[in-house]
């Protein structure tokens, strides 16, 4: 078999992320290196992907538990940097000494969001780890890019749907959509947990929906409203090994989305369910390290998010001058 045939073999292959990564593990390290070289030379961003995806999930910290959305993303991020490359006949084996902090500041000056700069460096810090580990060169040269100092305080970007937004979506929504918006909103779960969810999952007795691999592979334990308790009882039960939806994360996203539009509530994403749950929790009274328990945050900094949103000392004070 040629290098080009096996090349084709590998970045065709559709069999589950370990099992593509396996593929290119059992190269020999001069076959690893020629199509690594091979693909860079022909900025071939398929095999450039499939190269990147394999060094990721044998090496990187999630392993083979990547979610489907962070390989998407990684994939883009890394997509957007090879458009740039190609326009420019940049030679990505011998890159120029300024091609990541120009490739940074150009993204900026498109008007790009500091949160999309920062995961198309990492996606393409990324590519040169493979190619490093390909023995295909030996350069870096994003090893000293820095995004610009993003300005915007955290609890600013990550706006949590308001009470009155989630009414009005719970009241329009069809039974399993609802069913989402519950699970995210008062269980606290991200788009890839809840569409991992099996019936197995669901403990009505103990009232608990149990996520077991988060992100960062973590499991835990979200408690169940009495509220998700009557929609997933509503929407089930179905078998114990199937999930509860069928659907993908880019379909949910829309469905939202679409629902939003219906509603006239601002689209501010799934993830800001979350923001809810945690900020809903912590004006109850729970403290920090409760809402991370429920949360799964690994660290009470990212909690500390949820306080900022939940503080209206500031807001009462000066709204009795």
């Amino acid at each position: 078999m040629t290098t080009g045939e096996r090349s084709t073999e590998i970045v065709r292959y559709t069999g589950d992320t370990l099992s593509r990564s396996r593929l290119w593990t059992e190269l020999s390290e001069g076959e690893l290196r020629r199509l690594a070289v091979a693909a860079c030379r022909d900025h071939d961003r398929d095999t450039l992907w499939a190269l990147t995806e394999a060094y990721f999930t044998t090496y990187g910290a999630s392993g083979a538990k990547a979610s489907a959305h962070t390989l998407r993303a990684y994939r883009q991020g890394l997509g957007v940097f090879l458009t740039h490359a190609g326009s420019r006949a940049v030679n990505l084996l011998r890159p120029a000494r300024d091609l990541g902090p120009s490739f940074l500041r150009e993204r900026e000056a498109a008007g790009k969001s500091p949160g999309t700069v920062r995961l198309e460096l990492a996606a393409v810090r990324l590519l040169y780890r493979a190619l490093r580990w390909a023995g295909a060169t030996t350069d870096d040269p994003f090893s000293d890019a820095r995004p610009a100092r993003d300005t915007t305080a955290p609890w600013d970007k990550r706006q949590p749907y308001s009470e009155e937004d989630l009414q009005a979506l719970l009241a329009a929504a069809e039974p399993d959509t609802r069913t989402m918006l519950l699970l995210g909103a008062h269980a606290g779960l991200r788009v890839s947990e809840l569409l991992a969810l099996e019936w197995c999952d669901v403990d009505f007795g103990a009232r608990v929906v149990r996520v077991r691999s988060g992100k960062g592979g973590k499991a835990r334990q979200a408690v169940m409203s009495g509220t998700l308790a009557l929609a997933l009882r509503a929407l089930g039960p179905g078998q114990p090994e199937h999930r509860l939806f069928t659907i993908s994360d880019v379909a949910v996203r829309k469905r939202l989305r679409v629902l939003c539009l219906k509603t006239g509530v601002t689209y501010r994403a799934v993830h800001a369910l979350r923001h809810y749950s945690g900020t809903k929790l912590y004006r109850a009274g729970s403290d920090l390290e409760a809402v991370a328990r429920h949360l799964g945050h690994s660290t009470l900094e990212t909690t500390r998010i949820y306080a900022k949103w939940s503080d209206e000392s500031l807001r009462n004070s000066v709204g009795q001058w």
